[in-house]
């Protein structure tokens, strides 16, 4: 489930770039969110008052995440936002041995060294593109976006102990919506005459739907009794490699061939991970 989630992310990052080319960050996050909530509708169901504003710290969290890392994926090439993307499940395995003692094999310990190794190695590319990070307003949304969902993940795992994986979804999207709303017309108030205007554009609509598969895939994994959020966060971010490959293909980014190499690690050290979450 979680590498069916992983690809379904890859394509969802690539729509979203495509989608920037018509409407603003916030525009397309909403208009996304909004479908997203209308279809998981059906699954909407009653819940306690500890349960929904737990959900709306959820949707603080994600609203965060989301918006800048936006904001970066229109600012930098794709290849770069998944090279930054990829170091996420870094901080969430630090973290989840932390606060849930979680514990890893030999085999899940090497996938997490390579995984490094990739990412080091994909950080030096990305500075030979010419990104002066130091300075680069993208970057520091995409890094603001990586620890708002490592907090988000992290927190996934606390209330899914707790709650249903189509409760969490159905009315996280609905708040996650409201919030977005919210930033909408502020912007749009502060903007006055010069607003700007949202263009129906039909992959929003694609969105929507990988997004929603994608999450779902993703929750039921994480419920699982034996899941540990250290290796399904890692499996899953091997969406860098999707949205790597129809980065370099749709929108023709440099230095594929050294990235390429790179990723390939990368897609190493997830194998190793899913073969030592098999062998516990």
């Amino acid at each position: 489930m979680t590498l069916a989630s992983a690809i379904l992310l890859g394509l969802y990052d690539v729509a979203k770039k495509q989608s920037l080319k018509r409407n603003s960050v916030l525009w397309v996050l909403l208009a996304a969110t909004a479908l997203s909530a209308l279809i998981m509708s059906p699954f909407l169901s009653k819940g306690s008052i500890t349960e929904h504003l737990s959900l709306i710290f959820k949707a603080i969290l994600v609203t965060i995440s989301w918006i800048s890392g936006m904001v970066g994926l229109k600012l930098l090439p794709l290849t770069t936002v998944s090279t930054l993307k990829a170091s996420r499940p870094f901080f969430v395995v630090i973290f989840s041995i932390i606060l849930f003692g979680e514990s890893l094999n030999l085999w899940q310990w090497g996938g997490v060294a390579l995984a490094l190794l990739s990412l080091t190695l994909l950080s030096i590319s990305s500075k030979k593109e010419g990104f002066r990070f130091k300075s680069n307003v993208g970057f520091f949304a995409m890094m603001i976006s990586i620890l708002a969902g490592v907090a988000s993940a992290l927190y996934d795992k606390h209330i899914l102990y707790e709650m249903e994986p189509l409760f969490v979804q159905s009315w996280g999207n609905v708040y996650i919506t409201v919030l977005l709303a919210i930033c909408v017309l502020s912007k749009a108030i502060i903007d006055g005459p010069e607003r700007e205007k949202f263009h129906w554009d039909w992959i929003i609509v694609l969105i929507s739907v990988l997004i929603c598969a994608a999450d779902a895939l993703y929750f039921f994994a994480l419920k699982q009794d034996d899941a540990l959020l250290s290796v399904i966060s890692l499996v899953r971010r091997s969406s860098v490699i999707v949205s790597f490959v129809m980065g370099a293909i749709l929108f023709k980014e440099n230095k594929i061939r050294e990235k390429a190499i790179e990723m390939l690690i990368l897609l190493v050290a997830m194998g190793l991970l899913v073969y030592g979450s098999n062998t516990q």
